[in-house]
């Protein structure tokens, strides 16, 4: 296939076009990783009744998981340099499979959080390494392709988990998910053989100072932001593990993780200024369009993760459905990922990365505005689906976009930094968009809340005084109701109180939709800095920077 080239511009050279086969198993592996993550919220009821844990304890399957992959991505994707990525990847897909055994066979949660430390610690060299060996196996337009598939990969992924994951929680029980994790860690070890890559260059050496740094950054801030809405976000609460003057430690571990960033870039270039090899190639950001697609990648990334918290946490803990529900009423957006993320290479064609990015983010801002004024306390409403289609449409064409732009723009051995920095990017992005989310939601019903029942003639203070207005949250009606009882409040004060709380939960929750659309907004700023170039205009990436 060529393109119109102006008189006097050189031909490019015709493009090898490769077997999709390879690219099977490099889909299947992002399957994996994405199946494991969706597979453990709908675990967690299993593992506190076969465990007897509280939720908080088993919830830390996920965390550990999480920070496993954030903190060490970067050191993966050295090791995978240093070793050869095809032999490294087949290494730790076989200790992916391991980490699935623990999970199936785990006699306590000690062991089911060890596998997914497991879990974690393998998917920080996965994801570098499926960046890396597409480069190695892909070019041009084959290549685009290959990199759209991975995002729609992560949303074929949350699709499978709930339907399949749910139908096996509700009638068989929670181990048996982990067989398919544990199915198709052997089908991607199968199928790495048709890899090919480089052996490595044992001359790379790792950066030690740089690893610790950036682990414990990424570990803080992890915890900190996840941890806002139960520690406290300012002053310390009761469930806070310990404070600092007063303080809640969630914000001390944010600020703290912060400086250790700053540390960490400083630390950096200090060595590539000497010439030393640096744990992650920052010439990869070397130009502005380049860290304008890193701060587009956290922005739509962080956005996505405050609306699959939003839309489960209402469905399921407010109107107390099942996750089989949840899977249903987020159908129609993951659906719509899926199929844009796959879809949207084929407009690069015609259009430059920042027009589909400004247009991307218009429609992702246009949709959130919608939902604020059209959802209710039913998600199947065609209002509803159409505004969940919208931003489903924008989220996968920018998920894919950004992270494309920074694969086309590295020469192809800094391909695995490029696929360290989306992993950072990535996990930290979900973990600060679910805690912020989750602490704008809760407080600002709690101020509603605290206001309506105040404002209310029938309900007294010294009612209210019975009931610990600071611990409002989002639950169901039963559940409120159950709290009033334990009150001297009387049948037509409860009513009354369930009344107020459906409607500041519904406020709260347009609200919260109104913020992800001015969030999304303000995006536009670093959209505006993408390239502007078509795709016969690409410049070849070179090393030097």
């Amino acid at each position: 296939m060529s393109s119109a080239k102006e008189p006097g511009t050189p031909a490019p050279p015709s493009e090898e076009r490769r077997s999709w086969a390879p690219m099977i198993g490099l889909f299947l592996a992002q399957v994996l990783m994405s199946f494991n993550v969706a597979a453990l919220p709908i675990s967690l009821g299993g593992m506190v009744e076969d465990f007897d844990v509280p939720p908080t304890t088993a919830s830390s399957t996920i965390v550990v998981y999480g920070i496993a992959v954030a903190a060490l991505v970067m050191t993966g994707a050295k090791l995978g340099q240093r070793i050869g990525w095809v032999l490294i990847f087949r290494v730790v897909v076989a200790v992916f499979a391991v980490s699935s055994v623990l999970m199936i066979t785990a006699q306590t949660i000690d062991w089911a959080i060890g596998g997914q430390v497991l879990a974690g610690a393998s998917a920080a060299i996965i994801v570098p390494a499926l960046v890396a060996l597409i480069a190695e196996n892909y070019r041009g337009a084959q290549q685009a392709t290959a990199v759209g598939s991975l995002g729609s990969a992560r949303a074929f992924s949350g699709i499978s988990a709930f339907l399949i994951g749910g139908t096996l929680g509700t009638f068989v029980g929670w181990r048996p998910i982990f067989f398919i994790t544990l199915g198709l860690a052997v089908v991607v070890f199968l199928l790495s053989f048709r890899l090919r890559s480089d052996r490595g260059n044992p001359g790379i050496r790792i950066d030690l100072v740089a690893s610790v740094l950036i682990g414990a950054a990424i570990v803080l801030l992890t915890l900190g932001f996840n941890n806002l809405n139960g520690w406290g976000i300012i002053a310390a609460s009761p469930n806070a593990p310990f404070s600092v003057l007063g303080l809640s430690p969630a914000p001390v571990f944010v600020i703290l993780g912060i400086l250790l960033g700053q540390a960490f870039f400083l630390w950096t270039r200090r060595r590539m200024r000497l010439g030393k090899v640096p744990l992650v190639d920052l010439g990869v950001l070397g130009r502005g369009s380049e860290r304008a697609a890193v701060y587009a990648m956290f922005i739509i990334v962080a956005m996505e993760a405050a609306v699959n918290f939003t839309v489960p946490t209402y469905i399921q803990v407010v109107q107390g459905r099942t996750p089989f529900d949840t899977s249903l009423a987020m159908m129609p957006f993951n659906l719509t990922v899926f199929l844009t993320a796959t879809l949207i290479v084929r407009f690069y064609k015609r259009f430059s990365p920042r027009r589909i990015a400004l247009f991307s983010f218009a429609l992702t801002t246009a949709a959130l505005v919608w939902l604020s004024f059209v959802v209710t306390n039913n998600w199947e409403t065609l209002p509803t689906i159409i505004g969940l289609v919208a931003f489903g449409i924008g989220q996968g064409a920018l998920v894919t976009l950004v992270f494309n732009v920074l694969v086309t723009a590295a020469p192809k051995e800094l391909a695995g930094d490029v696929g360290s920095i989306r992993g950072t990017t990535q996990n930290l992005a979900s973990a600060v968009g679910t805690a912020v989310m989750g602490g704008l939601l809760v407080t600002m019903l709690s101020m509603g809340f605290t206001q309506a029942v105040t404002d209310h003639p029938d309900l007294p203070p010294e009612l209210m005084e019975q009931v610990d207005l600071d611990q409002v949250n989002f639950v169901s009606n039963d559940d409120l109701r159950a709290k009033f009882e334990e009150t001297e409040a009387t049948t037509a004060q409860i009513d009354a109180a369930v009344a107020i709380n459906e409607e500041q939960r519904l406020r709260t929750l347009k609200l919260g939709f109104l913020v992800l659309a001015g969030i999304s907004l303000a995006a536009a700023l670093p959209a505006s800095r993408l390239p502007r170039y078509r795709p016969e205009e690409i410049p070849d990436p070179s090393p030097t920077r």
